[in-house]
């Protein structure tokens, strides 16, 4: 492997001197430049990231864990960061912990401040105290997209106002005259998607539509949830022309569901979803769902966790992400009598 003293040599200039050109640091002329740019072509010479990161007390990577990448929400976040971290210079570790606290506790261990100078961390079912533990010992720890601005955590963060998400759902629905309503709130007995549930009941209350939920049920947050759990809805409240899922996979599924039992979507009953991935208008009928800003919020994430970095801050800050949108589309209809 060729060495950083060898490129060096063969441009006849120092070390040093090769660093700052291949790091832009400095003051080096033109001419020099181009000869040590030329050795290293010559040479085939790659920076050692490891001895890079021992030298400088940094390292070259940042974490993004995430609680199951299974979820396509998760792939599409993880784009967004893995971008803006490169434009960054840095690079993405994606860490899965399936669901498991001690995945993702071992993760933190392993990682946070040795591979990775910092964690961005997505509802990895990994609590509080445990993560700040991480940040007592050094390393950065930003959470993504958290889901109630008007509470902020006791760690940094991205928030995304959800409570609004679920509120355009409700209102869009009761303005299409939907009175017999079935909520399916993913995320299964953990709650992650309450606030999103709250703001959907909070705007009934406010239209004056408090009791239009007939029916309410929690399932996996996955197409196989919705569709389990939208055949058991259906079954148990056949009056409903309705249903809100608090995230798309689960709307997808009951959509599935309805088709099983020969129910037309949106003819015969509306589904609205919320985060709008990819598979949302990818679906037929295409989903009707909330948008939340995925993109912007990953590299919103990304740009906080290298300030704190660089410059940490005794009071952890809360950036708010755009508002979420609702995006029509062919799986909800006005209510036919």
């Amino acid at each position: 492997m060729t060495t950083l003293s060898q490129v060096a040599q063969r441009a006849g200039v120092t070390s040093a001197t090769v660093s700052n050109v291949l790091r832009q640091r400095g003051k080096v002329g033109a001419d020099t430049r181009a000869r040590v740019l030329a050795a290293v072509e010559a040479l085939g010479y790659r920076p050692h990231l490891t001895a890079r990161a021992l030298a400088e007390g940094r390292a070259p990577t940042l974490a993004l864990m995430v609680s199951s990448i299974a979820n396509p929400f998760y792939p599409e976040f993880a784009l967004a960061a893995e971008q803006a971290a490169r434009q960054h210079g840095r690079f993405l570790i994606v860490c899965n912990t399936n669901d498991d606290p001690d995945i993702g506790r071992a993760y933190l261990d392993q990682i946070a401040g040795t591979l990775s100078d910092g964690v961005l961390v997505m509802n990895a079912n990994i609590c509080i105290e445990d993560l700040q533990a991480t940040a007592r010992r050094g390393a950065t720890v930003v959470l993504g997209m958290w889901e109630k601005p008007h509470q902020p955590p006791a760690l940094p963060c991205v928030a995304v106002d959800f409570h609004l998400a679920g509120a355009l759902a409700a209102r869009y629905l009761i303005a299409l005259g939907h009175r017999k309503i079935g909520v399916m709130v993913g995320g299964g007995v953990c709650g992650v998607h309450a606030e999103r549930e709250r703001g959907f009941n909070d705007a009934l209350l406010e239209l004056g539509h408090g009791d239009a939920v007939v029916h309410r049920m929690m399932v996996h947050d996955s197409v196989e949830g919705g569709l389990q759990g939208g055949a058991a809805m259906l079954a148990a409240a056949p009056s409903i022309t309705a249903v809100f899922a608090t995230n798309d996979l689960p709307a997808l599924g009951l959509m599935h569901a309805a088709a099983d039992l020969g129910i037309k979507v949106p003819q015969q009953l509306s589904v609205i979803g919320l985060t709008d991935i990819q598979g949302a208008h990818q679906a037929r009928p295409a989903l009707t769902t909330v948008a939340v800003p995925t993109a912007q919020a990953a590299a919103m994430s990304v740009a906080l966790l290298l300030e704190l970095i660089a410059e940490p801050q005794s009071v952890a800050p809360m950036r708010i992400a755009p508002a979420p949108e609702l995006v029509v589309r062919a799986s909800t209809a006005r209510r036919s009598d």
